[in-house]
């Protein structure tokens, strides 16, 4: 059997601390193989032993990021396996159904459902469900190679990965810390997403990527205790990255690098920014460079062709993203789908609503969407949590959104939340 070079690299869950190959000969994790190790904990244990008793094509519901690892570390040792790591959480009794018919065994645990049709391991394939944000999720297809972005030389960091397990971002930190020594890595579950900066701090996390929401609830909810982490890199994507919450991390942390990333489960990492801006530079629009994705718009939707694109998928991607070129920067500004509200035949942006609510000082998040009126089919209205405290009412808010839009734009209805919403995606549907 032939480890990972990160396989000596440490890993932090709920229910376990150690090494990628410590999960191979601890007897506590469920299913581990016995095996020799040496002081490095490398694992000594066979190919046969390991995957002995592994069903593949097998699809891992998990329960926790123990089960997940576990199950990554099979895959990237075995070499000949087919798997799909998802959480528990997102599959239901239709969609197991589905996936045994599909050829997948399902694993829950100790608890192995067979296939009800079987075929033949596309040796190397991992499947990844989209986030369904525009429907129900699909599969996509891809391999440990692909699903690898970060190369070179890269200094050793602690990383925090709070992304939902099997999702494209979460495979991104997972694949580095196998791929590259000193990538050692602390998961977050969702019961621990209230508390994550109290659990990094006490980890010595050096490194973090999250959503924009994610920064901001965690700003806005523990902002003392995330000002404390020594963050030498911070991350952002999965949703639009403003220039407002790009400067606000900026303020907390002078020295880090903090960058905004691109990806997609069907995309791959496309775009990759460290400039501290918002969007991306316009000069990158139809550069043609080898082994890097190639960028365009057509139609006012970002369009992708990349080397590191799930299999199948077109040459050129139609991503749903809305973009908007300003004072030469691509701003990606939200889903085509949900952005545009029709107010009586005028079409407000809901992403140029959220930018001047979140403009105000006082806002510290917004979600602007379209709501049913008579006569006139929509009107704008938004969701907003307030800066700790701030006072300000939403007549005042609606006044200085009415100084900056046009009157079709304006919200005629905002709610003032008392928490900043975020799902086990770590987004907020904006």
């Amino acid at each position: 059997m032939t480890l990972p070079a990160g396989a000596g690299n440490r890993i932090v869950t709920a229910t376990y601390a150690g090494t990628w190959a410590g999960l191979i000969v601890d007897p506590a994790v469920t299913g581990a193989v016995g095996s020799d190790t040496d002081a490095t904990g490398a694992a000594a244990a066979s190919d046969a032993e390991v995957g002995a008793s592994a069903p593949s094509p097998a699809a891992y519901l998990v329960q926790d990021n123990t089960e997940a690892a576990r199950a990554v570390l099979l895959h990237a040792t075995a070499g000949d396996r087919e798997t799909l790591v998802v959480a528990a959480s997102r599959i239901d009794d239709e969609r197991a159904t589905q996936l045994r018919a599909d050829g997948f065994a399902v694993v829950r645990g100790d608890e192995v459902e067979a296939a009800t049709t079987s075929r033949p391991a596309d040796p190397g394939r991992i499947w990844l469900l989209t986030s369904g944000s525009t429907g129900r999720p699909k599969q996509v297809a891809h391999t440990l190679d692909s699903l690898t972005t970060v190369g070179g030389s890269q200094p050793s960091r602690v990383w925090l990965c709070p992304y939902a397990t099997g999702a494209y971002a979460w495979w991104q930190v997972v694949t580095m810390s196998l791929a590259m020594p000193g990538q050692d890595v602390v998961f977050v579950e969702p019961s621990q997403l209230d508390s994550w900066p109290a659990l990094a701090l006490k980890h010595g996390v050096t490194a973090a990527s999250g959503t924009p929401t994610f920064w901001r609830q965690a700003l806005w909810r523990a902002g003392d205790v995330v000002a404390q982490l020594p963050l030498e890199q911070i991350t952002l994507g999965g949703e639009p990255v403003d220039q407002a919450i790009l400067d606000r991390l900026r303020e907390v942390f002078p020295t880090a690098r903090i960058s905004w990333i691109y990806a997609s489960s069907e995309a791959g990492a496309a775009i990759v920014v460290h400039d501290g801006l918002a969007g991306f530079p316009e000069a990158w629009l139809g550069r043609e460079t080898p082994g890097r994705p190639a960028l365009s718009v057509v139609d006012g939707e970002l369009v992708i062709a990349s080397p590191k694109a799930a299999e199948g998928m077109a040459e050129g991607i139609r991503t749903g993203d809305r973009v908007d070129i300003v004072d030469g920067r691509v701003l990606i500004t939200g889903r085509l789908a949900s952005d545009e509200i029709n107010v009586g035949g005028s079409k407000a942006s809901a992403a140029k609503v959220r930018a001047v609510l979140l403009d105000h000082p006082a806002v510290a998040w917004a979600a602007v969407r379209g709501r049913r009126a008579p006569l006139v089919g929509q009107v704008v209205a938004g969701e907003v949590v307030l800066v700790p405290g701030e006072t300000t009412t939403d007549a005042d808010l609606i006044a200085w959104c009415a100084e900056r839009l046009p009157d079709y734009s304006v919200p005629r209805r905002l709610r003032v939340l008392t928490e900043i919403p975020i799902k086990e995606t770590l987004k907020s549907d904006v």
